[in-house]
């Protein structure tokens, strides 16, 4: 079952509530989805950390529901 990107958002977002999500379907299929997520959370956390709390707030989703996410983090500059 595809996941839609609005409840990819809400969940990021209700676990980084400053955050920034865009979100893209890749191939309109609901399953392949590009994800950039700006968040003052992710200062001073290596990308690797950053994409693990993304992750997280997806609890568990990926690999199911959601099927591939490409996902760029971001820190804001100020």
């Amino acid at each position: 079952m595809a996941m839609d990107a609005r409840d990819i958002e809400s969940m990021i977002k209700a676990a980084l509530p400053d955050a920034i999500v865009e979100i893209k379907d890749l191939a309109g299929d609901g399953d392949h989805y590009a994800a950039t997520v700006t968040s003052s959370a992710f200062k001073g956390k290596s990308r690797v950390q950053q994409h693990q709390m993304v992750y997280a707030a997806l609890q568990g989703r990926m690999g199911g529901a959601l099927h591939a996410l490409a996902l760029t983090t971001l820190a804001p500059d100020n």
